[in-house]
């Protein structure tokens, strides 16, 4: 159902991707699969983000960047849906996500050191 929004509180698909740093394309995914929702529509079909949009979308921007897979994105989106009672599902949610971006970064660290050591080796052998 298209809806008469305002152009000074709207962004177009095109606007969104910019300010969000998603691809349209990615934009267009999220809204398919219900990470993002209560996206308008004007007379003639185009989307409509808003400002609440743009906000969501940085949350989505961090979960994606710091490696949350697309299924526990989802999840995350319907609890926050779901109301305040599911915060404590949202917290539990959230700490397993942030024990694996931890384990990714003393991973990357490991990895890190060992090639400084490896620079450091071709430095003295040159």
């Amino acid at each position: 159902m298209a809806v008469n929004v305002s152009p000074a509180s709207t962004y177009t698909i095109g606007e969104c991707a910019r300010r969000s740093g998603f691809t349209m394309d990615t934009l267009r995914y999220y809204e398919r699969i219900g990470l993002i929702d209560a996206v308008e529509r004007t007379a003639t079909g185009q989307r409509r983000f808003t400002d609440d949009h743009l906000e969501w979308l940085g949350t989505l921007k961090c979960l994606r960047d710091t490696g949350m897979p697309v299924e526990q994105m989802c999840r995350f989106a319907h609890l926050v849906r779901e109301g305040d009672h599911t915060i404590d599902d949202r917290i539990a949610l959230l700490e397993a996500h942030r024990v694996a971006v931890d384990e990714r970064m003393a991973d990357l660290a490991a990895k890190r050191d060992y090639i400084s050591g490896k620079i450091a080796y071709y430095r003295d052998v040159r």
